[in-house]
């Protein structure tokens, strides 16, 4: 049973909405495993409230804080400080209060490239073929170039998307950028392929590219984890390509919130069995 003291320390979720957010069983379980007094709320926040809410974490000593959509982006500027990926991406997901200074950080592409690694997936001088340029697809390509991607090649409807988010990476790495009528031409030289677009989360989506191209020797991640295999991922596991969706990127984004909160080593296994179970 959770037994809640004066001394339990209070972390959150602000979303809008955030009723569908597993966060909360997720960083419950984690603060569980590891005997550590402190409970996880969602707390819904309308973009109008965030300036309010922001100055509530300070007012009322809140540890820390998961931020989801719409609000990544909106948090910032009520910040003391972000990290450098949060910086270049302009978005937080994770916030720290350290005696009431507010540190915003984005854990969603390390938490991204930790799922790969922990499928043992190698990026290091690997080409990737991201799909998508949005807000995942921005943290990915980020996290992927400054962790060794030998070079990304973003692929987006609006290919002038693509372009103004390869020229933003340059400096971080090889960028180049395609219209997703080019994808085609680039398959044989990739290693690994990701969707970062949320084609796929329908049973009605159009496919992205030809799948019946997909090499058998690349990867092929999808970030979404609902349903569990898209038809991309169905289709690349049918070509015999490994294969993995996005359940893991949420674990691991939590994971390194956690750490980022508490300093101690997430159990990530619990908190992927607690998902699992959920989904």
């Amino acid at each position: 049973m959770l037994k809640i003291t004066g001394k339990t320390d209070v972390y959150g979720i602000f979303g809008f909405p955030v009723k569908h957010s597993l966060s909360p069983l997720m960083q419950t379980a984690a603060f569980h495993t590891l005997g550590i007094d402190a409970v996880y709320v969602p707390f819904e926040v309308s973009p109008e409230d965030l300036k309010d809410a922001v100055a509530g974490l300070r007012a009322m000593n809140i540890k820390g804080i998961n931020v989801t959509v719409p609000l990544k982006e909106k948090i910032v500027p009520f910040l003391d400080r972000v990290d450098e990926a949060a910086a270049f991406l302009g978005a937080v997901n994770t916030v720290k209060s350290e005696n009431g200074i507010l540190i915003g950080y984005n854990t969603d592409g390390d938490g991204f490239v930790d799922s790969l690694e922990e499928e043992g997936v190698d990026i290091n001088g690997k080409t990737v073929l991201l799909i998508g340029a949005g807000g995942s697809g921005k943290a990915v390509a980020f996290a992927l170039l400054k962790r060794g991607a030998g070079k990304v090649v973003i692929a987006n409807r609006t290919v002038e998307k693509a372009k103004s988010l390869a020229e933003k990476l340059e400096s971080y790495g090889k960028v180049e950028a395609v219209s997703l009528g080019d994808i085609e031409n680039f398959l044989e030289e990739v290693d690994l392929i990701v969707n970062t677009t949320s084609l796929g989360m329908k049973e009605s989506d159009p496919p992205l590219f030809d799948y019946a191209l997909i090499p058998s020797s690349a990867v092929v991640v999808d970030i979404i984890y609902k349903p569990f295999k898209t038809k991309l991922l169905l289709a690349a596991e049918e070509k015999g390509a490994k294969i993995i969706n996005g359940l893991g990127m949420l674990v691991h984004q939590g994971a390194r919130a956690f750490r980022i909160w508490t300093g101690y080593e997430p159990p990530v296994d619990v908190m992927k069995k607690v998902l699992m179970e959920q989904l």
